[in-house]
C-alpha cells in the first residue's frame, strides 16, 4: 500500500472518529460526491497530495502533504472557522497507527477560507504535513 494511500486512511479515521465534526457535516469523502449537499450545508473531501523524499540514516521516508477540502453554504463565515478548528483538533500532533508504515510525526501546517466562484459556497483548506517512515 502506498504512503498516501496509509496517510488518507489515518486521516480520514480520525475525521470519522471526531464525533463534534461529524455532527456539523454532512458527510466525509475520499473526493467530492454528485450530489454533496445535505441538510447541515457542509462536507469534507480529500484534497491534493503531494509528498517528496525524506530519508535519513538508512530510513527510507517521505513527507507528505495532504489537503483536506471543507466546503460549506452555511450562511455565516465564522461556521467555516469553526469545521476548520475541529479538523486541526482531530490531527493536529496526533499518533495514528498505520498498516505497513509508521508515522513519525503529523502536524496542522496551514488553513484558510478562500472564496469560491459561486457566491454561495465557501471553500476551507487545511493542509498537514506527515513524515512517513518506510520498511526497508
Amino acid at each position: 500500500m502506498s504512503a498516501g494511500k496509509e496517510l488518507w486512511a489515518a486521516i480520514f479515521g480520525a475525521l470519522k472518529a471526531n464525533a463534534s465534526l461529524v455532527a456539523l457535516v454532512d458527510g466525509i469523502h475520499d473526493k467530492a460526491p454528485d450530489q454533496p449537499w445535505g441538510p447541515k450545508n457542509a462536507y469534507i473531501s480529500r484534497g491534493p497530495f503531494y509528498a517528496s523524499s525524506d530519508d535519513a540514516d538508512c530510513i527510507y521516508g517521505q513527507e507528505i502533504t495532504a489537503q483536506i477540502d471543507i466546503w460549506s453554504r452555511k450562511p455565516s463565515r465564522w461556521s467555516m472557522d469553526d469545521l476548520i478548528a475541529q479538523v486541526r483538533r482531530s490531527l493536529h500532533e496526533k499518533e495514528f497507527p498505520l498498516d505497513e508504515m509508521a508515522l513519525a510525526t503529523i502536524g496542522v501546517r496551514l488553513w484558510r477560507v478562500v472564496d469560491d466562484p459561486d457566491p454561495t459556497t465557501q471553500h476551507g483548506v487545511v493542509q498537514v504535513v506527515a513524515l512517513i517512515e518506510e520498511p526497508t
